[in-house]
């Protein structure tokens, strides 16, 4: 049977299913509690057992050690009755903490001719809180960063996703595309922005993206699909010409398995047999919309689509506080 959680001082209530720990129930149901390994090792989420019983199915876990009775580790916790929890909740970006840790390369996709996808693994037992549309900076040898933006749903934390797309001259992506190897040890910093999902508007969502700024809108609608959001969903995807299409099945994916998502990409220089949109993304928005103003509107890629697609949006009457954007203005900047 499942068992309910009350959270205090919020009053937010929850159910945790058999089997399920505490922090993954809380996670599923995008109820925000703070983390760090989800393993029971580092204690980031530590609460207070104010009523209730819970078991550690794997044994005691070790950040308990030298903690009062009255303190349980939801991310290990699996309730043996409803359970009333004192505990800090994460309710905004700025409040999940900004770790630095190694990573590995787990894995280099190459996706395009100037797209990579990497893959990264955290050390054992340890997880990245972030929130949908944040990014994660590489910190190198000289101290510089580089921002990217990461690319997986919250809840597919194992690994982090990144794009990665040539920069010209750029010192740090031409080493990613000429001598990244798998296994090379990174450090990086993070999650970072304030580029996320308002999750209590009732408003149909709509998402812009350009080139590589596809990843922070795929980790955004990856994480609505994982908490059912039933609102539509449009995503538009500019980029120059088809091969720069770089996951062109996933979004055909999402539209075949999801009813309230829909997808239009949209060619600037289009191939010869291209027989879909054409032109700049946001023009391609504004001929098919006729009241933007009816929906939230997040959009990432480069600064100068963003800039014009966000001028456009502003004469169409869309208040500033429905468009979130991402220009990747920081990150083209730090990100060679």
């Amino acid at each position: 049977m499942s068992f309910k959680v009350t959270l205090l001082p919020s009053g937010r209530q929850f159910e945790v299913e058999p089997g399920e720990s505490v922090l993954d129930a809380a996670i599923r149901q995008s109820i925000g509690l703070p983390y760090g390994c989800r393993s029971g090792r580092c204690g980031s989420c530590i609460a207070t057992l104010a009523e209730g019983e819970v078991a550690y199915p794997d044994g005691p876990p070790e950040a308990l050690e030298h903690e009062p009775e009255d303190k349980c580790l939801p991310c290990v916790a699996h309730p043996k009755s409803d359970l009333v929890l004192e505990a800090r909740e994460v309710t905004g970006p700025d409040q999940i903490e900004v770790r630095m840790l190694p990573c590995r390369v787990q894995k280099i996709d190459h996706l395009a001719h100037d797209v990579v996808r990497l893959w990264l693994k955290l050390p054992e037992g340890q997880r990245l809180q972030f929130r949908a549309g944040q990014y994660i900076d590489f910190v190198l040898a000289d101290g510089s960063h580089r921002a990217f933006s990461i690319a997986n749903a919250p809840e597919d934390d194992e690994l982090i996703e990144l794009h990665i797309r040539h920069v010209d001259g750029g010192k740090f992506t031409d080493w990613v595309f000429s001598k990244l190897k798998d296994q090379t040890i990174l450090r990086l910093e993070g999650p970072h922005g304030t580029f996320v999902l308002d999750e209590d508007s009732d408003r149909p969502m709509l998402f812009i993206g350009g080139g590589t700024g596809l990843a922070p809108l795929k980790s955004q609608i990856e994480h609505a699909f994982h908490k059912g959001i039933e609102r539509p969903m449009t995503l538009y995807w500019g980029v120059r010409s088809k091969r720069d299409l770089y996951l062109p099945d996933l979004p055909l994916q999402w539209e075949r398995e999801h009813p309230n998502f829909r997808y239009v990409p949209v060619l600037s220089e289009p191939d010869p047999d291209w027989e879909g949109r054409t032109g700049f993304v946001h023009e391609a928005v504004l001929t098919d919309i006729d009241n933007p103003a009816d929906y939230d509107i997040y959009m990432a890629g480069p600064p100068v689509m963003v800039k014009a697609a966000l001028e456009a949006l502003r004469q169409h009457g869309v208040p500033d506080e429905q468009i979130h954007y991402d220009s990747f203005e920081y990150a083209a900047a730090k990100g060679k």
